[in-house]
């Protein structure tokens, strides 16, 4: 896939945090039950940390007690990468940002009771929230 937000690894390092940098260009993994979004209740929009891009509705957030911000769905197909993981010795499928191809987490296919029966299992530091206007807690 071609993506659409192209900048050098300058540019990415100037732009974000030493963290932020750590998970979404180089896949690292923040610590689990750490992350800010993962006790978000209130209805919005969770976007791409590097460039913005939409990627899931809070509607499709679940808590599925990994210790970090699950959704059963991404807000369009074409929204994410799903690229093959054979790293730490096991077969996982990572998740990326389909715009600029910034590194999200990992899709399991056990997300059990959700309409898909996936868990995209994401860096709270990897997304960006927008509330809906006038968001109250779910």
């Amino acid at each position: 896939m071609s993506h659409r937000v192209t900048k050098t690894d300058a540019e990415w390092r100037a732009e974000l945090a030493p963290q932020q940098y750590a998970v979404l260009r180089e896949a690292a993994t923040e610590r689990p039950w750490t992350g800010e979004l993962l006790d978000e209740h209130r209805a919005g929009l969770y976007t791409c940390g590097a460039c913005g891009a939409e990627l899931f509705r809070s509607g499709t957030k679940f808590d599925s007690g990994c210790g970090w911000p699950s959704f059963y769905e991404s807000v369009r197909p074409e929204a994410v990468e799903l690229i093959e993981d054979t790293s730490l010795g096991m077969v996982r499928t990572e998740v990326r940002c389909a715009a600029c191809g910034s590194h999200l987490g990992h899709v399991f296919p056990d997300g059990f009771g959700t309409p898909t029966g996936d868990r995209y299992c994401m860096n709270s530091i990897a997304l960006s929230f927008q509330p809906d206007e006038g968001a109250a807690e779910a």
